[in-house]
């Protein structure tokens, strides 16, 4: 099976793990990573360690850049990026105390050029022996909101589903138009800013907007509610997850890795329920590590058997 993760803004994801942090001191570093980063390589990544078959795509330039693709060839991970003349970012995040405070760059401008050339690549490799695409993060300056329309305009005309994992002007812009991906996974948060309310208090909340006409046309509504686990549409079935506590090191990518599992999970064709504890369990286990986009195996089954999924 062969993934396609698409990372429009990647970075260098650099995470500073402190015991505590104070603000106005010198604070000294326990513990430093450098990933190849931004969230579609987080997918990337978490992909790779189930045996799948990723293919990681996006825009990249600069020393940055080229530190990120030897980063991937290093972990035996294919890809095939389109280059820009500006600069890959950075993007930090400060652990401490449980919690997690980051500062992201907002990376290179993209040209005109650059925008309509990678339609083509992009089409270039989704006409290849892709079973599913997945999109994720943010666009950089320069494309517009509506960009990852016509990503999902081309996946569509190959047949091959497509995961969409964005948030704000560009999620909308997907939704308001007639290219709808296969599967959206906003977290309440985002979903809650989306529909343009200040905050959802219960699954009756939940059933009642994932039925209104935004989200017509997708068959997977995968919403994260954090530590309460996920809530769910599919088709016309709605499902909550209750996910039992672990001892959360690092959240950051978590929610990338549940894509990897949603992703993993549709190209093997997994039942409904299974879908769900498979791309859940991956959450946690990412949570539950120091790196970003790093999963123990080891603590699979374990979780999976423990993940209930049921019908509301």
């Amino acid at each position: 099976m062969t993934i396609l993760t698409v990372t429009m803004n990647p970075s260098v994801d650099i995470g500073y793990l402190f015991d505590g942090f104070k603000i106005d001191e010198v604070n000294r570093v326990q513990q430093v990573t450098k990933t190849a980063g931004g969230k579609g390589l987080n997918v990337t990544r978490v992909l790779k360690q189930l045996n799948d078959q990723p293919l990681a795509t996006g825009l990249i330039g600069g020393e940055l850049g080229e530190y990120i693709k030897r980063q991937l060839t290093e972990s035996n991970i294919e890809h095939n990026f389109f280059s820009i003349s500006g600069d890959t970012r950075n993007c930090i995040a400060i652990l401490h105390d449980g919690k997690q405070t980051e500062i992201l760059e907002n990376g290179p401008v993209i040209q005109k050029n650059e925008s309509v050339n990678f339609y083509s690549h992009f089409e270039s490799l989704v006409m290849g022996d892709i079973d599913v695409v997945t999109i994720s993060g943010s666009l950089p300056q320069g494309l517009p909101d509506d960009y990852y329309i016509k990503l999902i305009e081309l996946s569509q005309a190959h047949q091959t589903p497509v995961i969409l994992d964005s948030s704000g002007n560009s999620l909308k812009a997907v939704l308001k138009s007639g290219n709808k991906p296969t599967v959206i996974k906003p977290n309440i948060e985002e979903l809650s800013a989306l529909i343009g309310v200040k905050q959802i208090t219960s699954i009756e909340q939940l059933k009642k907007e994932l039925n209104t006409p935004l989200f017509d046309g997708i068959e997977w509504v995968v919403v994260s509610l954090g530590g309460d686990g996920a809530f769910a549409k599919h088709k016309e079935t709605f499902y909550k997850v209750d996910i039992p506590t672990v001892e959360v090191i690092n959240p950051v990518g978590s929610g990338d890795s549940t894509v990897a599992g949603i992703a993993s999970g549709l190209a093997a064709h997994k039942k409904p329920d299974d879908l769900l504890k498979h791309a859940n369990v991956l959450g946690m286990l990412n949570a539950m590590d120091a790196k970003t986009g790093n999963v123990n195996l080891e603590h699979y089954e374990k979780l999976f058997e423990q993940i209930k999924v049921r019908e509301v």
